[in-house]
């Protein structure tokens, strides 16, 4: 009994040590977890360079990670189950160490700043089910290594700069539902292994570049609901596979190149689509008559293809909201067009009606106005709808869009228009509609844009007119209006982008109050009886680029304040009676295209430059009393000059006795017109170097850049500042080099640039989009020029990543530097070498050194550069605002400011070394007469290895662990360095040392620096 109560006191024992044996190793395990995943997101906290909303203050010893900002951790485990960042504005990479999260099921990054490629490392999630990465700058290929993450069930990478192809093992995402990135730079096609995602219920490819056919096997998703591939260049025909997808919601395939058409029973087949868009493509045929059936339609977008034919019946649909049909051939110009527009009057919810640009013809329906009182924007113009305007039209009082334009519409507007008071958009021009403009259309106090142009409107413009304060667009051409421009229409102070009353009848004067239009950019009211005096306030009018005043009756003399309008392009006052003469100073418009001062009655002396100097720019006929101009006007000389030829001519009979004078006089004119002609010929080439590339305007720049935000901001130079923008959104971004015309040389600068880059075209050249040269609304000079973005940056970022972040994995590996460096070299050699006249560029740096996509060298930033003759070596120019970069700039600039192409080649060589040790040559060990070169050259040959940048030496001998830090034995690194890496180190080092020598005779030129880096990039790689 004894020895039975004795076993069983032993077994107890033995369960209770064992048990307290499995919970202390799983408290260990829990505490090592947790420590694991509290290192990995202080890791990720030092990745980022920029937290403007300080959300990383609360990431800190003082509380326990789980309470961080952004982190939520499981409740039983205490570990990190979903970090979510969104909408941050961070700015940094994504660290590797996120892929120590583990347990993390959810990543939400969007919205912010990350550049880079995404980490390896991601990968290890076996855990992660969601991850979003939308709007960002991140790049490199599609990230396959996701694929890893077995359970990954949504994946968004929208709105970034991948590149490359969608790779063939997407089916490896088995267990995805959700697969997004639109508006990337992917490429190539479809693979149709993406059919093999089974599960998968949506999927955006949209906004890239994207071509071919749409794969047949995307058929056999029966989950799918969404489907987006709009804005690509996919071609070929819809496969019938995609027309059985019974559960698709969403059809969108905007802007491609399909063509073909609509199987009949398409919208029987798909019972369940809500949203179908094909607009922008080639589909043809008939819109086929199961489209009646569509009970659950919400949008239908099928215009800007070429469908022919009847609208059939849409009588089923109640759900509607926007349907768009235009820019097809739909209709036949007949009276029974319009009798599907029937079938939508039971449509509570439409909102936007869009049958513009078609063949319909008929009356437009009275019934239009029994349609929901929702509908906000009706699109009719561009077809043959005849008869009067339905006044029941009024009684759409939440109508924000009425287009009616370019039809053969009758009848006076309507006086129920002035109930619309949500009106924004008026266009009725190109009609028959006659009768006075209703004093009402003053009740329309949101309109910004009205067009009655080409119509048969008399009487009056109403002085009511000046009520619609937010009026942007006036467009009252070629009618037969009448009376006086009321002084109310320039108390508008939104109006900016036309005032256009040409060809009518008005009369009167121009009103001084013209000059409250600060902001217009065109002013036309040409071809009226206006007199008067060209009011002086009109140069008050400090955005205005157009203006035409010809065929009226002004008199007096032209205003000297037009010299005034900076950005004065084109200007036509032909057809008056002005008097006086031309202001000398409109010559000094730089970009005035146009002038037209003929059949007045001008006098005196016709100005020679700016504009004047281009005959076919410029007409002054029928002013008698004009003389002197380009030969080209074959106007009679002025006084003055007539009486200087005789001067020259009785002068040149006397010099004809002499033989020798004769001769030496000869030989003077010969020489003397060679240097006016390349004057000349310098300045036609200055000028239409801006006529090429002036493309842009402030306003678009502007708005590109969301008003030159600073979230937008990418770099700051000497001249200026560089904003990130979007000019065109199917085209990406580009970079804005905005000039600071408060800092001196920045004029200069910008011309110079302008001048440099006109016929600098090279693949290692950052390429000029275009520019911009015109006046802010402050009326200041505004100056800009325009390049391609650079996604990854420039090469300053990557030698030197912010904060000391050692652990980046964005190492760039001897091969890329290589290259870096011969793209650098041929920039150069084309600059010095290969150009009409050499191009000094003056601030070579890491920063100046732009990386595309590829990871190819673009050299930038010509503001310092100068156009230097070969006459005599090289010209000596006294340049006080050339000096470079400290520790960039060679030696001799600090002296004489004598610049050469050898001064580019000692900042070569300080960015060789920069690149190969690592070390900045402004870092504080190089004072006091040490410099860069000298720290090179003392280790020069026998220990370079002790110099070389560590993680180059780590990643040519794949040893991630090799960094400063741990200070590897140089022997040991130099046993696993390839013998063609050393080489390669080592004709570098020589290269960079040979070019910064102090005396500039003795650098290399670029010639041989291409010819040596050629060889020895054919020994690195083996050739």
């Amino acid at each position: 009994m004894m020895s039975s109560v004795a076993w069983s006191i032993c077994i107890v024992w033995f369960l209770l040590c064992c048990s307290n044996f499995w919970s202390q190793n799983i408290i260990t395990t829990f505490a090592f977890g947790n420590e694991t995943d509290q290192s990995a997101l202080l890791k990720f906290k030092e990745s980022i360079s920029l937290d403007p909303n300080e959300v990383f203050n609360s990431w800190n010893s003082s509380s326990h990670f789980c309470n961080w900002y952004g982190v939520t951790c499981s409740t039983r485990h205490q570990r990190v189950r979903e970090l979510n960042l969104s909408g941050c504005h961070l700015h940094g990479f994504i660290s590797p160490h996120i892929g120590n999260l583990s347990f993390l099921r959810i990543l939400f990054l969007q919205d912010n700043h990350f550049y880079g490629e995404v980490p390896q490392e991601l990968g290890r999630l076996f855990r992660l089910r969601v991850l979003y990465f939308t709007n960002n700058t991140l790049v490199g290929e599609f990230p396959i290594n996701l694929a890893n993450c077995s359970k990954l069930r949504y994946l968004s990478l929208d709105r970034n700069f991948f590149t490359g192809e969608i790779p063939r093992k997407i089916e490896s995402f088995g267990n995805l539902k959700k697969f997004s990135i639109k508006e990337n730079n992917l490429t190539g096609q479809i693979p149709p292994s993406i059919g093999n995602l089974s599960s998968l219920t949506q999927l955006s490819l949209s906004s890239n570049t994207l071509e071919g056919c749409i794969p047949k096997e995307i058929g056999l998703l029966k989950n799918l609901i969404i489907l987006r591939l709009p804005n690509n260049k996919l071609s070929h025909s819809i496969p019938l596979s995609l027309y059985n997808l019974s559960s698709l919601h969403v059809f969108s395939l905007t802007n491609n190149q399909f063509n073909g058409s609509f199987p009949d029973s398409m919208f029987l087949t798909l019972p369940n689509l809500e949203v179908f868009v094909v607009s922008g493509n080639q589909f043809s045929g008939s819109i086929p008559a199961s489209i009646t059936n569509a009970s659950g339609m919400q949008i239908l977008d099928i215009g800007d293809n070429q469908l022919v034919g009847q609208v059939p019946s849409l009588g089923k649909w109640k759900n509607i909201s926007t349907l768009q049909l235009s820019l097809n051939n739909l209709g036949s110009n007949s009276s029974n067009d319009l009798q599907f527009l029937k079938s939508l009057m039971n449509c509570s919810q439409l909102d936007i009606l869009d049958i513009g640009q078609n063949n319909f013809g008929g009356t437009f329906p009275r019934y239009v106005s029994n349609f929901t009182t929702h509908l906000s924007q009706l699109f009719a113009g561009g077809n043959n709808i005849f008869g009067e305007i339905p006044m029941e039209l009024g009684n759409l009082v939440n109508l924000i869009t009425l287009a009616l334009e370019k039809n053969s519409l009758t009848g006076i507007i309507p006086s129920t228009f002035g109930k619309l008071q949500k009106m924004q958009l008026l266009s009725l021009g190109e009609n028959k509609l006659f009768g006075e403009i209703p004093p009402s259309i003053g009740n329309l106090s949101q309109l910004y844009y009205l067009e009655l142009s080409s119509n048969m409107f008399v009487g009056n413009i109403p002085s009511t007119i000046g009520n619609c304060q937010q009026l942007q667009f006036l467009h009252l051409s070629n009618n037969s209006i009448t009376g006086t421009i009321p002084s109310q229409l320039f108390g508008i102070p939104t109006l900016s982008t036309a005032l256009d009353l040409s060809y009518n009848s008005l009369s009167g004067s121009l009103p001084a109050e013209v000059g409250m239009l600060k902001n217009i950019d065109f002013m036309d009211v040409s071809e009226n009886y206006i007199s008067g005096l060209i009011p002086e306030t009109i140069g008050e009018c400090i955005t205005l680029e157009y203006l035409h005043l010809e065929g009226n009756s002004f008199h007096g003399t032209m205003p000297p304040s037009l010299a005034s309008l900076k950005g004065l392009r084109e200007v036509d006052l032909s057809r008056n009676n002005l008097s006086g003469s031309i202001p000398e100073t409109l010559q000094n418009l730089s970009f005035l295209e146009y002038f037209n001062a003929s059949f007045n009655m001008l006098e005196g002396k016709v100005p020679t430059n700016g504009v004047f100097q281009n005959a076919s720019s410029i007409s002054v006929a029928g002013n008698s009393k004009l003389c002197g101009g380009i030969s080209e006007l074959k106007l009679s000389p002025c006084p003055l000059e007539a009486k200087k030829r005789r001067t020259h001519h009785n002068l040149k009979l006397v010099l004809a006795i002499s033989c020798v004078v004769f001769f030496l006089s000869t030989l003077s004119c010969v020489l003397g017109m060679y240097l006016i002609r390349k004057r000349h010929k310098k300045s036609s080439s200055t000028n239409s170097t801006i006529d090429q590339l002036r493309q842009v305007s402030y306003q678009n720049l502007l708005h590109a850049t969301d008003g030159f935000s600073s979230w937008n901001l990418i770099g700051i130079g000497t001249h200026g500042s560089v904003y990130k923008g979007i000019l065109d959104p199917m085209e990406g971004f580009v970079a804005i080099k905005v000039l600071n015309l408060q800092e001196k040389g920045a004029k200069k600068s910008f011309m110079v640039e302008c001048i440099a880059l006109r016929n600098v075209r090279h693949r290692n050249l950052v390429k000029v989009v275009t520019c911009c040269s015109s006046v802010d609304y402050n009326g200041n000079d505004f100056k800009a020029l325009v390049f391609e973005y650079m996604p990854n940056r420039s090469l300053e970022e990557w030698l030197h990543p912010q904060n000391g972040r050692e652990e980046q994995t964005r190492t760039l590996n001897l091969e890329t530097r290589l290259e870096i460096v011969v793209g650098v070299a041929y920039a150069l050699h084309y600059l010095h070498h290969e150009c009409e006249e050499p191009i000094i560029h003056c601030d070579l740096k890491p920063s100046n050194i732009l990386l595309d996509d590829d990871m190819v060298a673009h050299v930038s930033d010509f503001g310092l550069a100068r156009l230097v003759t070969t006459i005599n070596n090289f010209h000596n120019l006294s340049t006080s605002g050339i000096k470079g970069t400290i520790g960039y700039s060679p030696p001799e600039y600090g002296a004489s400011f004598q610049v050469s192409t050898q001064g580019d080649m000692y900042s070569f060589g300080i960015l060789i070394l920069e690149m190969l040790t690592g070390r900045r040559p402004t870092e504080e060990m190089f004072k006091d007469g040490h410099n860069l070169h000298n720290y090179a050259k003392i280790s020069f040959p026998n220990n370079l290895l002790e110099i070389v940048d560590a993680t180059l030496v780590s990643v040519e001998t794949e040893s991630p662990t090799i960094t400063v830090s741990e200070q590897h034995n140089i022997s040991e690194i130099a046993d696993n360095l390839h013998l063609n890496t050393k080489k390669c180190l080592f004709s570098l080092f020589k290269i960079g040392l040979a070019c910064s020598v102090e005396s500039p005779g003795e650098r290399m030129d670029m010639m041989e620096v291409t010819r040596e880096l050629n060889v020895i990039r054919n020994a690195f790689y083996g050739r």
